[in-house]
């Protein structure tokens, strides 16, 4: 029996978190937290860094997410837990580690649901100018709580129709693009061809240094295919289905993105990216949909309310995990007869409505700061996966490691590389201007966690 495996924190008498969750349910889960704005519009930004190179960088990237994955896969499949990483830090790196991890985590969801949550105001606006802002955002917190408070499989259902959209969309402009490239639809029967991939300045536009640095927001892109393992305390069958999503779903956003780039980089020269709006628009458009930008802000809508759902989702059930560890209040361990930890998905609708507010009255830089540690808070829960595996793989005797069944190819060693990787991204936080603050408030953050832990602990003790 591998450790930890039967250890359960919930009393007999109490409701539990239901298996709910499917392999097509936790597969576009995935996805869907992973492909959102930052492909549709935010691409733009990393081709300016490292022109058509960016694709190498994608690559890389891809395959260190694909490392991540496999280690929370590992442990996740040994012992489901809905708290995942903060769980296993606590259990292979001490308390402490799991109480900033969990925290870290929660911090940066809430962070990236304001942002999801504003943006749906902001796109919903674009049909609706007489509308306020406010009322949008009101409504989709309303709606999205009202859905999480029911059962996870209602969730998962809607969250596989989310994603499926958007999935179905960029295979839409991933085909389109291979039209107007190799048979010039849209383009007067005249093939665009490849030649832009290095006819304007060579593969490496900005040389070697370009595709490095664009590797920060590269990783970045990546963020949220960690809800994985947040599933698995309520996956149907997790020995079964989250290998299923974990060995499908990285190379399939890699698939996505690189596809997505290829084709909006052979079109268009690489410098002119993002100069005339979406790179989404401007394909659809050139193949004579006029309705192009209408069409992409419904996709960006959708996108919006899958990212929203998922938020939701993975902050509840790592409130609900810190708390059966003794690391949050006890009120997030209460579970409803639909096996839905409610008041933490209260509490997470409740603070998005006062961070919401809070965005639209704080001032910007002070924002900007809040937004960095969002980033900072990705990297540090990435790395803590890692060294968790290390600390899991040295709890194994030699014959329990090799009786793993989903272990992680090349184990400790792998997991080392990966560190090492994202120990170079937090470097590059801190060489841009623009991130560093990123760096110094993670850094802040962290130190105000410990602190934090250590007057809980001496309450405890008293």
């Amino acid at each position: 029996m591998h450790p930890l495996s039967n250890q359960q924190d919930v009393t007999p008498q109490q409701p539990k978190l239901k298996r709910g969750l499917n392999a097509r349910h936790i597969r576009f889960m995935a996805l869907g937290s992973a492909i959102g704005t930052g492909l549709f519009y935010g691409s733009a930004d990393a081709i300016k860094m490292a022109g058509p190179s960016v694709l190498l960088a994608y690559i890389v990237g891809g395959i260190v997410a694909f490392i991540i994955m496999r280690a929370l896969g590992e442990m996740s499949v040994n012992n489901p837990q809905s708290s995942s990483f903060s769980r296993y830090a606590q259990d292979y790196l001490g308390p402490i580690a799991g109480y900033i991890t969990g925290w870290s985590y929660c911090f940066e969801i809430l962070i990236v649901a304001i942002a999801d949550v504003t943006a749906f105001g902001i796109y919903m606006g674009l049909w609706f100018p007489g509308v306020p802002h406010w009322i949008w955002v009101l409504s989709v917190v309303l709606i999205i709580g009202g859905i999480n408070l029911l059962s996870v499989k209602v969730f998962g259902e809607l969250e596989f129709w989310f994603s499926l959209f958007k999935v179905l969309t960029i295979i839409l402009m991933i085909l389109a693009g291979f039209g107007i490239i190799f048979w010039g639809i849209g383009n007067a029967g005249q093939p665009t061809g490849i030649h832009n991939l290095w006819s304007n300045g060579g593969f490496f536009s900005n040389g070697w240094l370009g595709t490095i640095l664009s590797l920060q927001m590269v990783m970045f892109a990546y963020g949220g295919i960690e809800i994985i393992g947040i599933t698995a305390g309520e996956a149907d069958n997790p020995k079964k289905s989250i290998p299923q999503a974990i060995n499908s779903v990285p190379w399939r956003i890699l698939l996505f993105y690189v596809g997505t780039l290829f084709v909006i980089m052979c079109i268009y020269p690489w410098n002119q990216v993002g100069n005339q709006g979406s790179p989404f628009v401007l394909t659809f458009q050139h193949l004579g949909i006029t309705a192009a930008a209408g069409i992409l802000n419904f996709v960006v809508i959708t996108a919006s309310l899958s990212a929203i759902n998922s938020d939701v989702f993975g902050v509840g059930r790592m409130l609900h995990g810190l708390a059966e560890q003794g690391q949050a209040p006890k009120m997030f361990t209460k579970v409803s007869k639909n096996g839905i930890p409610w008041v933490s998905v209260v509490v997470m609708l409740a603070a998005m409505l006062v961070a919401v507010y809070l965005n639209y009255i704080m001032p910007e830089n002070v924002f900007l700061v809040i937004a960095s540690l969002a980033t900072f808070a990705t990297v540090w829960v990435w790395i803590m996966i890692l060294f968790s595996q290390i600390g899991f793989r040295r709890s194994l005797s030699r014959q329990q490691a090799a009786e793993l069944a989903f272990p992680l190819r090349g184990g400790v060693f792998t997991s080392v590389i990966g560190i090492i990787f994202l120990f170079f991204i937090i470097g590059l936080i801190g060489y841009f201007p623009d991130t560093r603050v990123a760096l110094y408030a993670g850094i802040v953050w962290v130190l105000l966690l410990v602190v934090s832990y250590w007057i809980m602990q001496r309450r405890k003790r008293a």
